[in-house]
This record gives structure tokens, C-alpha cells and sequence, in this order.
């Protein structure tokens, strides 16, 4: 148990209503109409931890809203991720302030490899990796996810040899851990990437967003910290575990082999997060530790409910445990409904196919459909299951209504 964990912290999921949660204006709140329940992008059902509040709350009424600077937001990082996660080496030297994890996954890529150049991604995987990369002007090259949901060493190596056909220099986008499946990879299994990159010339850029969102029974393992990973890029945020996606901020870290290549980051870069977000991220990752143990708390409860849930109303459906995330991939294959194919361009977060249009238009509640994760994840949808209890319960009632009526002669 963390030394700074507060028990006396209420669950952060049960503090806001749903009329509360239905003012909001965010995309996850507006997308859909007022009728359905959203379980889909990744926001939580939060408010935000009180010392992330006081600091912005400081900024605003200072007037404090100018241009980022300085390393606090590093150092804050390197804090916890020697508290958290045993990383003792992380350099804050080695590190720059980027606007958000994707759009330093794009500069990093711009960095180390050049147009036409292939991207190794591990599908089902999140849909803007297809996207970015594709706008990026780089080539998608899949490797797919074994059917445990985890990484498979021969499709990779497959993937890497096919690569060094099209490509001068190839990079392998890493989920870590990985969403959808909210797979937490191990270090052997980091290790033997390493191991497999490292023989194919390949360089790694891990996106670790979701890495304080590690849950009971799982520990998550920096890639950086992996032997032969020093040519490596990783890239972290409190946006995720804080929910502070409307306050941009991220930080690409490079491997001691690369600072080379980050030091020739343009200097603009650092002009893209906000100050105020800056602020935000920083506050999370020195004062918000507490909250985030309560938050934790809260996805074990939830992660359980959800899984008893499923099984006791849905059980043709299959539930892919979470190591980590708030988000779960439901195997929903068996309701036999007509798919969409996995995308061969940038796919949109927003497409709706197969069960996630039925549990649309027939629950009423909108989830990730699987298709736009790439191979592997049609049929497929994703739960965000960082919300209250009575809306998760509310949720998987509505859709064992909808399967329910699917059987009805």
C-alpha cells in the first residue's frame, strides 16, 4: 500500500449524479442525446482532486496564464514515478514538454523516422494510433494482439520483417498499458520486445498515459526502464488518471541513446500545452496521489460489478479482465450481428457498428465499437466503466434488455 494512501478519501465515482453529469459540455456529455447513458470515451464521472483545483484555481486568479515553463512538471513525474512504479534513473534532463501524449507520438515520429516509413501498432488498439499516423504521412503496419489479449513475439517479428521491405526506419507504437483490453505487459514480456526490436533495428515509442491506472493484481513496468530499450521514447500525462483531458499537457521522455534526437525537437513544441494545464498535471502527480488511491479503489470495485454484471445478465457475452484502465473490451461475437471489417485507413473514434449500434439504438447506451480499434475488433465494444455504480448497473440492464430482445421470436 502506497505510504500516502487515505483511506478517509470518498470513492470519486459516486459523487456526482446524473443530472449533475448531463450539465456537462464535454464531448462525452454532448455527443449523444439526453436519453443515453455514455460509456464511451475516455472522461471519468469526476470531480477533479482538490489540490488540481487549487493549483488552477491559483493560475487563474493570479492571472498566471501565460507560456509553460521550467521542469517542475518533470520533476513532479520523476517523483512519482520512483514512488509508484521503482523508476530511479528517469532524468528530467531528458524530457520536454509536449501538448499531449499523441501529438508528442507524432513528433517523436517525426524525430527518428521519415515519410513512408513504417509503424508497427498491436491491434485492437486505440483508434488515433491508426489516425495520427496515418495523417502523419507514416505507414500502419499491424501485428495483432494474440487471443488472450496480449502481445504475440511471432506476429511481431512477422510485422518487423515485413516492414523492412517498405520501410528505411521503422518504429513500433506501443500500448503500455494497452487499450483496449487494458492488458498491462509484463517485463517479460517488454523484455523480449526489446530483445526483438533491438535485432530488426526497430525503435520503440511506448504511449504510458494509462500507467498510473494500473488496478489490483497487476504492476505496471516503465519501458524505459526495460535493458535494451535506451534508443526508446515514452511518453507519460496525468490526463488520463486525473481526468484532465481539456488541460493539455505531456511529457515525452526520451532513453539516454535518444536524447540526441530529442534535443532536436523544435523549439515551438513546448509553445502547444497549456500553462494551465502544466499546472494541472504537475499538481496531480506532487498532491494527488491520495485522490488517485481513492480513484483506484473505486475501479476495483467497479471493475468487479462490472465482471458479475456480465456474467449474471449478459452471459453469452464474454468480458476481457482489466489489469489496468477504466476501460473493458466486451467480446460480443456471439449475438452474431453484421460487422464492420477493420478499418484500412485512419479510422473515426466516433464510427458506431455491429453491437455497439445495437446497444445504441436499442439501450439506449452508447459504447466504443470495436471495428475502429483495428484487427480484431469487430464484434467487439468498450465499456468505460469510470462512472457511479447505478449508472454501470443501469447500463448492463438496459443492454440484457436489448440482447433479450434480439432472442424474442
Amino acid at each position: 500500500m502506497p505510504s500516502d494512501m487515505d483511506p478517509s478519501i470518498a470513492n470519486p465515482l459516486e459523487q456526482l449524479t446524473l443530472d449533475q453529469l448531463r450539465a456537462r459540455t464535454s464531448m462525452k456529455w454532448t455527443t449523444f442525446p439526453a436519453d443515453v447513458l455514455p460509456l464511451w470515451v475516455a472522461e471519468m464521472d469526476v470531480l477533479l482532486a482538490e489540490p488540481v483545483v487549487a493549483r488552477v484555481y491559483e493560475a487563474i486568479a493570479a492571472g498566471d496564464t501565460g507560456y509553460p515553463s521550467g521542469r517542475a512538471y518533470a520533476r513532479a513525474l520523476q517523483s512519482f514515478a520512483a514512488d509508484r512504479w521503482g523508476w530511479r534513473d528517469f532524468d528530467v534532463e531528458r524530457t520536454a514538454i509536449v501538448p499531449d501524449v499523441m501529438l508528442g507520438i507524432v513528433e517523436a515520429l517525426r524525430l527518428i523516422t521519415t515519410p513512408g516509413d513504417a509503424v508497427v501498432v498491436c491491434p485492437p488498439v486505440y483508434p488515433p494510433f491508426y489516425a495520427f499516423v496515418t495523417h502523419a504521412d507514416r505507414k500502419v503496419i499491424e501485428a495483432p494482439l494474440g487471443p488472450d489479449g496480449r502481445l504475440d513475439m511471432e506476429t511481431l517479428r512477422a510485422a518487423f520483417a515485413s516492414a523492412e521491405h517498405v520501410s528505411a526506419g521503422t518504429v513500433l507504437l506501443l500500448a503500455n498499458p494497452h487499450n483496449p483490453t487494458g492488458t498491462v505487459h509484463t517485463r517479460a514480456e517488454l523484455m523480449s520486445v526489446a530483445a526483438l526490436a533491438k535485432s530488426f533495428g526497430v525503435r520503440v515509442v511506448s504511449d504510458e498515459i494509462h500507467a498510473p491506472l494500473v488496478l489490483s493484481g497487476a504492476e505496471f513496468v516503465p519501458y524505459l526502464t526495460i535493458p535494451g530499450a535506451k534508443d526508446a521514447f515514452a511518453l507519460h500525462s496525468a490526463s488520463k488518471a486525473w481526468n484532465l483531458a481539456g488541460l493539455k499537457a505531456a511529457l515525452l521522455v526520451a532513453g539516454p541513446n535518444a536524447v540526441d534526437d530529442l534535443h532536436r525537437l523544435p523549439e515551438e513544441v513546448s509553445h502547444g500545452p497549456s500553462h494551465v494545464g502544466v499546472l494541472a498535471h504537475t499538481a496531480a502527480f506532487e498532491e494527488g496521489r491520495p485522490w488517485l488511491d481513492a480513484l483506484l479503489r473505486g475501479l476495483d470495485t467497479n471493475r468487479a460489478l462490472l465482471a458479475d454484471l456480465v456474467a449474471e445478465r449478459l452471459p453469452g457475452l464474454a468480458l476481457m479482465w482489466p489489469e489496468a484502465t477504466y476501460l473493458a473490451w466486451l467480446d460480443c461475437r456471439s449475438l452474431g450481428l453484421p460487422t464492420t471489417p477493420a478499418p484500412t485507413a485512419a479510422p473515426v473514434v466516433s464510427d458506431i457498428a455491429g453491437p455497439a449500434q445495437l446497444f445504441l439504438d436499442q439501450a439506449r447506451v452508447a459504447l466504443s465499437s470495436g471495428h475502429v480499434f483495428g484487427s480484431g475488433g469487430a464484434g467487439f465494444v468498450r465499456i468505460n466503466f469510470a462512472t457511479s455504480s447505478t449508472i454501470l448497473r443501469d447500463a448492463v440492464d438496459r443492454m440484457a434488455a436489448a440482447v433479450s430482445g434480439l432472442e424474442t421470436p
